[in-house]
């Protein structure tokens, strides 16, 4: 799933998903996410939808 679905299906924009992601950083790394990524791995796409409470 792309950022951009991901902030479409929490009806934000990808700079704010991005935003609330920011203090779970560490977190997100560990996962193997990197800034420049599109296209995120089901397990970062599960991890932000269950902090987030993100219907996918």
């Amino acid at each position: 799933m792309t950022k951009s679905e991901l902030a479409d299906k929490a009806g934000i924009r990808v700079q704010t998903l991005m935003n609330w992601c920011r203090p779970f950083h560490k977190e997100l790394e560990a996962l193997g996410m990197q800034r420049n990524m599109k296209v995120l791995p089901p397990n970062i796409v599960k991890f932000i939808a269950e902090k987030f409470a993100i219907d996918v």
